[in-house]
């Protein structure tokens, strides 16, 4: 960057100060998305694509996935819960591209691990015309980049616009996802390994309903790979 494009850049922070996403402090010079200390506050889970972890267990005996991890930690306030907000609803989409180039690297450093496609969790095509966006596309395509793997979105489709799995009962959402994903065109897979992403898991309903659609194709492997996951 020239001393042009610095004094200009400084212009429009005075003009339109930037604020963090994590506390709504102004941001200073260096500072992208998150100020240091929100940064440096960031809940990181450190689970990777080497060892078992929780996000592991969760499916356990539910669905096969060969190996899953999550970025971060949730909670129902702070800063893990105010950037998935402006990710979700305020189409901050520049904090997909932020996550995923901090997880990718530390997913491919992982040698063993091959991924040939990256696939996002769908939006109802309603609710995809609605947002504009589907709030894990930059963060699968960040991730994609860095695996050195394909990012497909439009072989996992959602069928229905359904409420939130996850404020059914178990049962309930288990009947609810039947047929709620489905693989078009999928045969291309057939042997592959793939990805899974979303942006928070909370019950695993979603990636498991994902994950039972994505297994028809024959001889797939799944992996999943999310911004952040509820203790």
């Amino acid at each position: 960057m020239n001393w042009a494009s610095k004094i200009i850049n400084d212009i429009n922070s005075i003009l339109l100060p930037l604020e963090c996403f994590g506390c709504n402090v102004q941001l200073s010079r260096g500072e992208h998305l998150l100020c240091t200390v929100c940064r440096h506050d960031l809940p990181l889970t450190d689970f990777d694509f080497a060892h078992e972890n929780a996000v592991d267990r969760i499916f356990y005996g539910r669905v096969r996935i060969e190996k899953a991890a999550a970025f971060l930690y949730f909670s129902k306030a702070g800063i893990v819960k105010n950037l998935l907000h402006f990710l979700k609803y305020k189409n901050q989409q520049e904090i997909g591209d932020f996550i995923g180039n901090w997880f990718g690297p530390q997913i491919a450093q992982h040698k063993a691990l091959r991924i040939d496609a990256v696939i996002p969790v769908p939006l109802h095509p309603r609710k995809l015309r609605k947002r504009g966006y589907n709030q894990v596309e930059r963060f699968g395509k960040r991730l994609a980049h860095h695996l050195n793997a394909a990012y497909i979105d439009n072989m996992l489709i959602k069928t229905h616009d359904t409420k939130t799995l996850t404020q059914k009962n178990r049962l309930n959402r288990w009947k609810s996802s039947q047929d709620l994903y489905v693989v078009q065109q999928g045969e291309s897979m057939r042997g592959k390994r793939l990805l899974l992403v979303d942006d928070v898991i909370t019950t695993g309903a979603t990636i498991e309903a994902c994950a039972h659609a994505l297994h028809t194709i024959p001889d797939v492997t799944l992996c999943v790979a999310t911004i952040a996951v509820v203790p």
